[in-house]
């Protein structure tokens, strides 16, 4: 689906690696159909070295005629993007987003360019077992769709919506989910060094706990609180931890994080439409 298309990555950062690294491994694209730019030469000179595709340090040279152009540069950078890239990437072209808070209506102004599609991914993509949700504009077309879903798919799984609100839900839960799943993991190897662990054996034990415990959720489909009740025996241990939990107010604690989150993620797609229409002003 991709073999015969040019692929051009503005912004070379940690994510843009890990699409390009997912598509080769699988054999999606050919090195010499991918190019990256970003402002660092020796960033530029590791992506050679290690994938062998096209680099630049120039945004105009790599889309010049690429046939998908991935928007993975720094959020408060866009505004200097757009207007340079404006009128040159190809009416027919694809522009894939995954830059947080950005939002198709404030792209599509600041390029001049319909064919859009927005995509939240998140940390685990670098590992290609990560989510990502993502929408599209009216614009692209149904082979766009399948290629866009190709692309993203090399980051793990993807899950396409049509309500582009639901991109700033995906940032609070999944995009910033990680940072929580690791906040929990770090107190749980806290405590068992306190109990008298070494902090190896207890980070140990925490991860393949974690990670048995998601393993074994996703391969029983029972809810997450069949799986707590078959392991809680009344008056045991979990019983009692989980008293604790719940007398804390872990649940509401996790649910205000992840509606601040939201909060703040709408926010910031405020500010870079405002910040974006402002930098677009200016240059005409």
């Amino acid at each position: 689906m991709l073999h015969h298309l040019r692929l051009a990555f503005v912004g070379s950062g940690q994510m843009a690696e890990a699409m390009i690294k997912g598509l080769l491994d699988r054999g999606m694209v050919a090195p010499d159909g991918v190019c990256a730019s970003g402002p660092r030469q020796e960033r530029a000179d590791y992506l050679r070295t290690r994938f062998g595709i096209g680099v630049t340090t120039s945004n105009r040279e790599a889309v010049y005629n690429a046939d998908v152009v991935v928007l993975g540069v720094k959020p408060q950078m866009l505004p200097h993007v757009e207007p340079e890239l404006r009128g040159l990437v190809r009416p027919d072209a694809l522009v894939l987003s995954i830059i947080a808070g950005a939002r198709l209506r404030s792209i599509a102004g600041g390029l001049g360019h319909a064919a859009l599609v927005r995509a939240m991914p998140n940390t685990p993509a670098r590992i290609g077992e990560g989510i990502t949700v993502w929408t599209a504009t009216p614009q692209v077309s149904l082979d766009q769709r399948e290629q866009a879903q190709a692309i993203l798919a090399a980051l793990g799984e993807e899950l396409y919506v049509e309500d582009e609100s639901y991109l700033d839900m995906a940032t609070a839960l999944s995009g910033t989910g990680p940072a929580y799943i690791f906040l929990v993991m770090e107190a749980l190897i806290d405590a068992g060094v306190h109990m008298g662990f070494s902090r190896y054996v207890a980070e140990k034990l925490v991860l393949q706990t974690m990670r048995g415990s998601v393993d074994f959720a996703r391969q029983s489909g029972k809810h997450p609180a069949e799986l707590r009740n078959q392991v809680t025996s009344p008056g045991g241990t979990s019983a009692e931890a989980l008293y604790q939990l719940e007398k804390g107010g872990l649940r509401t604690v996790l649910s205000r994080a992840v509606y601040a989150a939201y909060q703040k993620s709408k926010y910031l797609g405020d500010l870079s439409e405002q910040r974006n229409n402002h930098t677009n002003h200016e240059s005409e």
